[in-house]
């Protein structure tokens, strides 16, 4: 599952508050085009008259010929170090810096297959955490783009299975509970699961524990324990090419509050 950001929100919110200046609060009525497509060619540019916002935009943007660091989680839904990770480090990350990251979510972890037509996988957590398993590995399936902001969503909640319908409904309205459903009960389920098995399978050097992380299809130790502390920074180090803005800003010194 490869991440990646319109990279047009910035160009929006800014023509917005623009106009919002002006007195204006919608696009001039010439302009036929959705914010998500203002930037994709100099004529749609020009068109909607907002040229000069997104040569800024593309001037910021980091040089797409420098490959982005590929990070792949390797974890299990039910897992509480893995749903930490996921909530507090991974996510916000991403949500910062997804113009120089990818993120493959491999949903799995220490599960067992098993020779069994009813229960074909066993996992460390019980039945509710390989029903939570084979859900995320649809959703990742079907939802595309949007699976990671509703495993997000699903992880971050008391109840993750519970959670999967109303998540999915908020982050992917046009994906159909029923063939979520659909997935999980029917034979792409399944198939997907045997898929993460031998993913996780294959890792080299094995995985002990989860959650698991690689960059660039790689895992060491040392990463793994800068990963755990500032996966924000590690990534900014990781990354070859001209750093975005979020990396190379000023740190910020919080005062302290109490109650």
């Amino acid at each position: 599952m490869n991440m990646k950001p319109s990279g047009l929100i910035a160009v929006f919110l800014l023509l917005c508050a623009e106009r919002r200046s002006s007195g204006m609060s919608h696009p001039k009525p010439s302009c036929r085009y959705p914010p998500s497509q203002w930037c994709r060619s100099l004529e749609i540019a020009i068109a909607c008259k907002v040229q000069k916002q997104c040569m800024e935009v593309n001037a910021t943007r980091p040089n797409q010929s420098v490959p982005p660091v590929s990070i792949t989680l390797y974890y299990e839904s039910l897992c509480p170090a893995c749903r930490v990770f996921i909530t507090q480090q991974l996510f916000p990350t991403w949500t910062m810096l997804q113009d120089i990251m990818t993120v493959t979510l491999v949903p799995y972890g220490n599960a067992k297959e098993l020779q069994s037509a009813k229960s074909p996988f066993s996992c460390q957590h019980g039945e509710p955490e390989c029903s939570g398993n084979m859900i995320e590995a649809c959703i990742i399936h079907l939802t595309g783009h949007s699976a990671f902001q509703i495993i997000y969503c699903m992880e971050s909640s008391a109840d993750v299975v519970s959670a999967a319908r109303p998540c999915v409904q908020l982050y992917a309205p046009s994906v159909s509970w029923s063939s979520v459903d659909l997935c999980v009960k029917g034979l792409m389920g399944n198939q997907l699961m045997h898929a993460n098995a031998a993913m996780t399978r294959a890792l080299s050097p094995a995985h002990t524990h989860v959650p698991w992380v690689t960059f660039n299809g790689e895992y060491s130790e040392e990463n793994e324990d800068k990963a755990m502390s500032s996966l924000f920074r590690l990534v900014c180090q990781l990354y070859k090419g001209v750093k975005p803005p979020a990396c190379t800003g000023a740190t910020v010194r919080l005062n302290r509050g109490f109650c």
